[in-house]
């Protein structure tokens, strides 16, 4: 999955998404901070690649992207849009897939602008980046392409703090970032720093009103950040091999941010720090029971502004949350299965 998958929603209602064998699935809090309901499929009876990207606007509607197989031996972009938890989400729509290529291209990410429009970012199979948007007045615009070269795994993309939306990319020995300077505007050319990053360890954070923060694993196994417009940074040695969850907080008075990785010991380990003040320091401290080496971590704020933690390990389906304690510190209460 790419994007987190733990959304509040516009209710206050936090809710999870994530992919089955040939779906995908949502389950919702019934009240905020209460009892959760029962898993329901989304968008309609439509087969799907066990593949997910989620993005989240403004609005706070949750949009949903995965590729559906076709009759004709290839595969086709299909879109969703979640506006309320406890309400049906759209039915798929099918959104087709770039110029050129084979049956499937690389996985997708999703960011919704300042005036709720989806945008899709999807790997060609030629290594580049294209993205197709919804119109202002309905529909969906063409295809894009917004260059870039030799993309390793998939996009990450997100919605700034003024609404303007970025993504990253990791390429052969370099980092890759496009920027819409406002919502409704065309993306900047790309800008790429050199940094050997592991596929699949990308997560991209607004961390002030001004700029984002792209975290990932490089392939020395350090957890590093990059702000464009400077060089990347060796934070802390990553917990484990996977990818990082991410969040801002406010803890103690101050504005943090919140990492969570899957450790090599198969447990939760966090971290957290003054966000864009990678000098203070960070060190990881492990949290909860071993999960298995499938588990997923995501990263939430719920409707009183609580940390809340979630994993989910699609061999056991079995679904853990954590929330911060009211107390001083980083201080989570005990994990419990929903």
């Amino acid at each position: 999955m790419i994007g987190e998958w733990l959304i509040r929603g516009c209710d206050d209602r936090l809710s999870i998404y994530y992919v089955s064998p040939d779906a995908v699935l949502c389950r919702t809090e019934l009240v905020p901070g209460g009892p959760w309901g029962a898993p329901r499929t989304v968008g309609g009876d439509q087969r799907l690649h066990p593949v997910l990207a989620l993005g989240q606007g403004p609005d706070r509607y949750v949009h949903l992207a995965s590729w559906r197989p076709t009759g004709t031996g290839q595969s086709e972009i299909v879109h969703s849009a979640h506006f309320r938890p406890l309400l049906a989400p759209l039915d798929w729509v099918d959104i087709g897939r770039p110029p050129g290529g084979s049956d499937r291209a690389g996985t997708t990410a999703v960011a919704v602008d300042g005036h709720g429009r989806a945008h899709v970012f999807v790997r060609r199979d030629d290594g580049g980046l294209s993205m197709r948007a919804q119109s202002q007045k309905g529909g969906w615009g063409p295809w894009r392409d917004l260059k870039g070269a030799d993309i390793q795994g998939g996009p990450v993309a997100l919605t700034g703090a003024k609404g303007g939306m970025q993504a990253y990319a990791a390429g052969s020995g370099a980092l890759m970032h496009w920027r819409q300077p406002g919502s409704g505007t065309v993306f900047d050319a790309v800008q790429s720093v050199k940094a050997e990053a592991r596929p699949g360890t990308l997560c991209a954070l607004a961390t002030s009103d001004e700029d984002s923060s792209l975290f990932f694993v490089d392939t020395s196994g350090d957890l590093c950040v990059w702000r464009p417009d400077s060089e990347p940074l060796a934070l802390l040695p990553a917990a484990g091999p996977g990818p990082v969850a991410a969040v801002r907080c406010t803890i103690d008075g101050y504005d943090c941010t919140v990492l969570a990785q899957r450790s090599s010991s198969g447990r939760v380990a966090f971290a957290a720090y003054p966000s864009e003040q990678e000098e203070m320091g960070a060190a990881w401290t492990e949290s909860g029971p071993a999960l298995p080496s499938d588990a997923a971590v995501s990263l939430a704020l719920d409707a009183d502004g609580r940390l809340v933690a979630a994993t989910l390990a699609p061999s056991t389906g079995q679904l853990l949350l954590s929330r911060r304690k009211d107390e001083a510190g980083l201080a989570l209460g005990a994990w419990a299965a929903v």
